[in-house]
């Protein structure tokens, strides 16, 4: 069985969307950042810690395409143009959804306080609207790459739902309707199940 270990309303939600869709069984440990049992399988203390067998796996996205590859489900197979379009897009997806709106939670709470600098965010959510638009455009269908569901799919949504928590407006109707549908996968309930309960 698949060990995690993570907070389920951080990067965690993802790899536990991917692990539902699969259908495959794991144990979670709900554990914070930096916590003594993170620390112990992981020095950086980053969440999610991912574990099979003797080996312990960290980075959500390198923890979902292991995941992928080993069932052979929500991915084109490795060495495809398909693959390297969904690498790619993935990229794109952690570069300028993810990576703007983890710059936004540094300003606002993870570092020192005196290090914070809180008038970038508006410029952050500037960037994060143009980049939402930017992504829409590269809808294909009804997921990003068309009628076949990917590891890109998890991270953009996952990235929309964090994007609302932090109060970061996402108005491109074609994304919404997208991150609309995408919510509604059984998958996705009940994850999102286990993070109220």
């Amino acid at each position: 069985m698949y060990k995690v270990f993570g907070s389920i309303n951080t990067r965690t939600f993802r790899v536990l969307w991917m692990l539902e869709e699969l259908g495959q069984p794991y144990e979670l440990t709900q554990a914070p950042p930096r916590s003594e049992v993170v620390t112990a399988l992981s020095p950086l203390g980053k969440i999610p810690v991912f574990q099979v067998d003797d080996a312990t796996i960290t980075d959500s996205t390198a923890i979902m395409t292991y995941l992928a590859d080993r069932h052979g489900k929500l991915t084109f197979p490795a060495g495809s143009i398909e693959r390297a379009r969904q690498d790619a897009l993935s990229n794109m997806i952690l570069d300028e959804l993810d990576a703007v709106l983890w710059t936004a939670a540094r300003h606002s709470f993870v570092l020192p306080e005196d290090k914070r600098v809180p008038e970038v965010k508006p410029s952050l959510v500037w960037e994060f609207g143009h980049n939402v638009d930017r992504l829409a455009g590269l809808l294909e269908g009804p997921f990003l790459m068309g009628d076949r569901m990917t590891i890109a799919d998890i991270i953009a949504v996952h990235c929309l739902n964090w994007a609302h928590a932090a109060k970061f407006p996402v108005e491109n109707e074609a994304i919404l309707d997208y991150a609309k549908s995408m919510r509604a996968r059984d998958a996705f309930q009940r994850v999102k199940a286990l993070a109220e309960g």
